[in-house]
């Protein structure tokens, strides 16, 4: 695996690992890169950051609790 391999992640990766049609992963290429795109950083067409996708995918944040909730 070189180095570039490592650091982003390609379509045929994704949808492998999510089990779903390499269209399908490339839409969700774009609209992660657009958000990257949107926070200043420069991306690649048909490949995304491997940290950033994980961050997307795998993390599941708690919810919010209101205002007197404990």
């Amino acid at each position: 695996m070189t180095t570039q391999s490592k650091l982003y992640i390609t379509a045929s990766e994704l949808a492998e690992l999510l089990g779903i049609s390499v269209g399908h992963a490339y839409k969700i290429i774009k609209k992660l890169n657009a958000e990257l795109d949107a926070k200043g950083y420069i991306t690649i067409t048909g490949r995304v950051n491997r940290e950033y996708f994980n961050e997307r995918v795998y993390t599941v944040k708690a919810p919010e609790k209101k205002e007197g909730e404990q």
